[in-house]
């Protein structure tokens, strides 16, 4: 199966494509000891024939019932292909299965995530513990991400 969980070897290729995407502006770039933290939380995406990893995303738990998904990159030249969406569908499928039903993502592609049942919401109606990684970010308190939730 092309959707695996993390491992240790994989760390320093994740934070290779999250920081493409950083340096872009998509999203935060995670440090090594931030990934090693949250391995556990992150998922990948791998073709047979294809050098390295493709995607990754994670499903990293905020509180009792709530999760994110977070860090959702897809090499561009395998975009459209419906990478993010299985990465995606890996994430909830396990949130599901920890008893978290509701997930949320600070996106600038809401579209994407409304395809998969995520509505749009004012980011006020998410929890202030979730605003700890959002300090680190060069756009603070500017924040143009638009927050988007999931109730199971």
């Amino acid at each position: 199966m092309p959707i695996r969980k993390a491992k240790i070897s994989d760390v320093r290729e994740i934070q290779k494509l999250i920081e493409r995407s950083a340096k872009k502006g998509e999203m935060l770039p995670r440090s090594l000891s931030e990934l090693y933290d949250n391995l556990r939380d992150h998922y990948v995406y791998v073709e047979e024939g294809a050098a390295g990893i493709i995607g990754t995303c994670a499903m990293h738990i905020c509180w009792e019932d709530l999760a994110e998904v977070r860090s959702l990159v897809v090499q561009e030249e395998y975009q459209r292909r419906g990478i993010g969406s299985k990465l995606i569908e890996a994430c909830l499928s396990e949130a599901v299965s920890l008893g978290l039903y509701r997930i949320f993502a600070l996106t600038y592609r809401p579209g994407f995530f409304q395809n998969h049942g995520f509505k749009v919401v004012e980011k006020s109606a998410l929890p202030h513990k979730i605003w700890a990684d959002c300090v680190k970010c060069v756009k603070f308190p500017e924040c143009d991400e638009v927050a988007v939730l999931l109730e199971v």
